[in-house]
């Protein structure tokens, strides 16, 4: 969860990640290369928070301008269970690039603004599938 690295095995939509460094700290710039069908696209991405078992968040750019911040927490449950959260909040409603970053997102993603809350939450939900699968294998 807290190595972008992995996202193109978890994500629906992130098919490639390249990171600029090795350490997974606050920072660290990596570039997602994404897809819904047959349209590409990619976003710059830099990590806000990186806690080894705790926490791990990164906000989203594209041309420069916001988009999103995505993350993902780890919680102990009263029962003794792990629970695992992830979060998104958009970015492209605020701000002065907000109409821009909309119809970006639209032209590459064929998504409109509008639409993207439920699009990712259908992606949360095989994303976080995904990681319970792959811990549960481990």
């Amino acid at each position: 969860m807290a190595d972008p690295r992995r996202m193109g095995e978890w994500s629906p939509e992130v098919f490639a990640v390249w990171v600029r460094g090795r350490r997974v700290v606050p920072g660290l710039g990596f570039v997602g290369f994404n897809r819904i069908g047959a349209r590409l696209w990619f976003t710059t991405c830099r990590v806000t928070e990186a806690v080894p078992g705790r926490a791990f968040a990164f906000r989203v750019t594209t041309f420069g301008i916001p988009v999103a911040v995505w993350g993902y927490r780890v919680e102990a449950t009263d029962d003794g269970s792990t629970r695992l959260t992830e979060h998104w909040e958009d970015l492209r409603r605020a701000g002065g690039g907000a109409a821009a970053a909309s119809l970006l997102g639209r032209v590459f993603t064929g998504v409109p603004a509008d639409g993207r809350a439920e699009v990712n939450r259908r992606g949360m939900r095989t994303t976080l599938t995904r990681i319970k699968t792959a811990l549960e294998a481990s």
